[in-house]
């Protein structure tokens, strides 16, 4: 009877569904160490705008990984993952891209899996990395959504974002423009298309408002967005709540028992890795930041504590002592 169970599923034998599992999570560990990301790399797919032709991550759930160095021309402005996911009745896109170029070659890639239509797109936040790209997919007929804070965020700030944008990309942020979210939801957004339910989550405070995740049940997969960082130093942000972060990923974001994560960036990989760059790097850098604050010492220093376990992590150079500084500010007055 144990060789013939029949999975509800998609009708395999259990035993295949439980095989096929077990490689994936293996693929997922082994991942890192054969296919890193670079940030000396300036662009790994030439033939398009995106920084990595997507990948099949588990069946019908795909993503082209983003650079892990910061947004500049030489990748297009692609340092977050862009992740769609292939329904049986259509196409659901996460992040809208960095620039109309991007989401149009992402639309290229989508084609060559597959001629279903792209019929939503999620953004994970406010930022211009999920959000920029918003005008091309308008274009198309595409709704959009978003979290209200994050949809938010993007109006207050969208045009100063996009202006940052054209001073990094030039020719590359053409026909590039604000465009809002045409929906925003609170809590949860639940997805029903084709053969998968799709839960749209907003879980708490994390990087940055509306740091949105998405979560296949069925599959255990869980599209971090920047809840979940991998392969480089995660920013801390103006609006970054670390304390809250922290919170929300212990009581909300473990608790859906992912097996597979795609984080907001570095190549999909398991939740124990997210966990191990997310979360102990928070509790880490807390911990010398509250030791200092202990002995007295001030911001001028502050910014020189030691994170040195974190040193191979891409970005680093770039975000360590900022980083240090700004939780040094949060944690003065905790």
């Amino acid at each position: 009877m144990p060789l013939t169970l029949m999975s509800r599923r998609n009708g395999e034998p259990l035993i295949m569904t439980i095989v096929r599992k077990i490689v994936a999570v293996v693929a997922l560990c082994l991942l890192p160490l054969t296919a890193l990301a670079d940030e000396n790399i300036p662009d790994q797919y030439p033939a398009s705008l995106l920084y990595s032709k997507p990948i099949e991550v588990i069946p019908n759930v795909w993503t082209s990984i983003g650079a892990t160095a910061p947004p500049g021309y030489d990748n297009a402005g692609h340092n977050n993952n862009l992740s769609f996911l292939v329904t049986g009745d259509g196409v659901i896109v996460i992040n809208g891209g960095g620039s109309y170029g991007l989401a149009e070659a992402l639309h290229t890639e989508i084609k060559t899996v597959t001629d279903q239509p792209v019929k939503l797109v999620i953004n994970e936040n406010g930022q211009g990395h999920a959000a920029l790209g918003n005008c091309y997919w308008a274009e198309q007929g595409v709704k959009i959504l978003a979290h209200e804070d994050a949809a938010e965020e993007f109006k207050t700030n969208g045009h100063q974002i996009l202006e940052a944008a054209k001073q990094r990309l030039k020719d590359r942020a053409d026909n590039t423009c604000v465009k809002e979210p045409d929906e925003t939801f609170s809590d949860r957004k639940d997805v029903s298309l084709g053969t998968m339910k799709v839960e749209v989550l907003y879980l708490g405070p994390a990087h940055s408002a509306g740091d949105t995740q998405v979560w296949l049940p069925e599959e255990k997969l869980v599209i971090a967005g920047d809840m979940a960082f991998h392969e480089r130093l995660l920013p801390i942000v103006d609006d970054t709540e670390t304390a809250g972060w922290l919170e929300t990923w212990e009581n909300e974001f473990e608790k859906l028992g992912a097996v597979y994560v795609i984080p907001g960036h570095g190549h999909p990989t398991t939740m124990a890795q997210v966990r191990r760059y997310t979360r102990d790097y928070l509790v880490y850098l807390r911990g010398k930041i509250k030791d200092h604050i202990d002995a007295g010492g001030g911001l001028d220093k502050a910014f020189y504590v030691d994170q040195s376990p974190y040193k191979h992590l891409h970005t680093f150079d770039e975000l360590a002592t900022r980083n240090a500084g700004r939780v040094f500010q949060q944690m003065e007055f905790e």
